[in-house]
């Protein structure tokens, strides 16, 4: 095999299209990291009960809508099983906003105790104001949310409307006399008075966050925090990405010492390397998070790979790396080899996808944190088996085997020197004395 056919070989292109594709991929939709890796707060969330994917989705849109209200501009809400929500920020501590996501946000406004407004009838939160202490967030209901208003406050001019957030009272202004005539107003208020400006602020600024996101329909409880300075996720990724280059660099050594050449090194190496952004390529389509566990995924799957492409050299180097084979004698080997690495990789398989599956349902968090491990390893071994480990075969073919050429000139001059039937000697004639005269 020449150069030419390796090149034109259809897996060797496959490669070259998906090596492509993957760095394209990287350069533009950029490498979700973890929160071990960019710095940030996690807040795990737990909900009152199970619930259904619907509800699941409800509950992840409004906290994604209040955390973006509140300015937050770098989070991530996803759901975690069907009773679990983590989020994720970064460049905010979460004690700010640990009280905007933990609540529930049922708003209900009350007249003599009858319910005159509720959350569903918000349709704008308008910005709040804050002069002094005193606070106020204006907003309008639905036309019918006031005609229910003015209807209950209709000639009870000076009444107070109590005005709860879930459940707690934060407003009780008493009826005005324009609002008191029975005609219907779509603009309304809720106001309030704190200790100090800073806390009228704060308290504004929560209350039109959770009415403009509106209510949760299920009650939640923070469970717990975690938090990573953003100057520790440097220092973290710093140390991956040296521990990734160590690894290369000591692999590189060993099979250098295994076979005493860079023939085989060099190959073995830009395999790696190609698994390497093969694999960040489907994380970056998929979004899936780099963290921690899952850099020790690709390690993994990355050292994995290296034995597969030691056993393929072993099977076809039995005879000395000098020797040219048949290309059929090399594919015997090959396919042999490859049975080895397709038992191994189904193995290794089986083992990480129960790891996958109690990840995945556990969530983001604790053992959850496994999952990725167990998604990159099991990526990056389907990425060898089927794309990086075929074309290193080629690349042993086209190394180590003979082309046609070779192959036929060979087999000439091993029948040129087959022996054949050798003449038969002469038989020596006696020489005959001449007689003495």
């Amino acid at each position: 095999m020449n150069f030419k056919e390796f090149i034109k070989d259809y897996r060797v292109i496959l490669l070259i299209v998906l090596l492509v594709a993957s760095i394209g991929a990287i350069s533009t939709l950029g490498i979700q990291q973890g929160l071990d890796l960019k710095g940030g707060s996690e807040i795990q969330l737990q909900l009152a009960q199970p619930v259904d994917t619907g509800t699941m989705d409800k509950v992840t849109n409004v906290l994604d809508k209040r955390l973006n209200a509140f300015g937050v501009s770098d989070v991530q809400v996803r759901a975690s099983g069907n009773q679990s929500v983590i989020v994720e920020i970064a460049g905010v501590q979460p004690q700010d906003v640990a009280k905007v996501v933990g609540t529930p946000g049922v708003f209900v406004a009350t007249i003599d105790n009858q319910t005159a407004l509720n959350g569903t009838d918000i349709t704008t939160v308008k910005p709040y104001q804050v002069t002094g202490n005193t606070w106020e967030v204006p907003f309008t209901v639905t036309l019918t949310g006031a005609q229910t208003f003015a209807k209950l406050a209709d000639g009870k001019a000076g009444t107070p409307v109590n005005m709860y957030l879930d459940g707690n009272l934060v407003s009780s202004p008493q009826i005005g006399a324009d609002l008191a005539n029975g005609v219907p107003s779509t603009d309304v208020q809720v106001s309030g008075t704190e200790n100090s400006s800073a806390q009228a602020q704060a308290q504004a600024k929560n209350i039109q966050v959770v009415l403009e996101s509106g209510a949760l329909p299920v009650s939640v409880s923070i469970v717990g925090i975690n938090s990573v300075s953003a100057d520790l996720g440097s220092q973290f990724k710093t140390g991956a990405l040296i521990a990734g280059f160590l690894a290369l660099l000591v692999i590189a050594i060993i099979v250098f010492i295994r076979y005493r050449t860079p023939v085989l090194v060099i190959p073995i190496m830009i395999t790696s390397i190609a698994e390497l952004i093969l694999i960040l390529g489907v994380a970056s389509v998929t979004r899936w998070n780099i963290d921690l566990a899952s850099i020790a995924g690709i390690i993994a799957a990355i050292g994995t790979g290296v034995d597969d492409q030691i056993i393929i050299t072993d099977e076809v180097l039995k005879k000395g790396i000098q020797t040219k084979r048949t290309i059929t004698a090399l594919k015997f080997k090959i396919n042999n080899a490859f049975f080895i690495i397709f038992a191994s990789a189904a193995t290794l398989i089986a083992a990480m996808l129960p790891l996958a599956y109690v990840g995945f349902s556990r969530g983001a968090t604790g053992i959850g944190l496994l999952s990725g491990f167990a998604f990159t390893t099991v990526v990056g071994v389907l990425i060898g088996i089927f794309i990086t480990r075929p074309v290193y075969a080629k690349f042993i073919v086209l190394l180590l085997g003979k082309d046609k050429k070779e192959d036929k000139n060979e087999q000439e001059s091993v029948k040129g020197r087959r022996p054949g039937k050798q003449p038969k000697k002469g038989k020596k004639g006696k020489s005959k004395k001449g007689k003495k005269q």
